[in-house]
C-alpha cells in the first residue's frame, strides 16, 4: 500500500481507469461478434444495424485511445467487406 497520500489517490485512480477500459475493450469485442454472428446468419437487416454499432463503437475506442486509429480502420474495412459480401 502506498504511504504517500498522492500515490494513494493515483493508485485508486489508475484502478478505476482500468475498470473502465477493461468494459470498453468488452464492450467492443461484443459488439464485433454480435455484427460476426448477424452476417454468419445471413440475416442482411440484422447485419446492417449490427455493423452501424460496431463502427460506432469502433470509432468510440479509436477516439479515447483504447486501439490504435489503424487498427479501427483495419477492423471497419473488415466489417465493410463482409457487409458487401453479405450483400452480393
Amino acid at each position: 500500500m502506498a504511504n504517500i497520500k498522492s500515490s494513494a489517490k493515483r493508485d485508486e485512480k489508475s484502478k478505476e481507469l482500468r475498470a473502465k477500459n477493461r468494459a470498453d475493450k468488452t464492450e467492443l469485442k461484443t459488439m464485433m461478434k454480435k455484427f460476426d454472428a448477424a452476417v454468419a446468419e445471413g440475416d442482411k437487416d440484422a447485419a446492417v444495424s449490427a455493423y452501424k454499432v460496431a463502427v460506432k463503437t469502433v470509432d468510440h475506442a479509436a477516439g479515447k485511445g483504447l486501439i490504435h486509429k489503424n487498427n479501427a480502420a483495419h477492423k471497419k474495412s473488415s466489417m465493410t467487406a463482409k457487409l458487401n459480401e453479405l450483400e452480393k
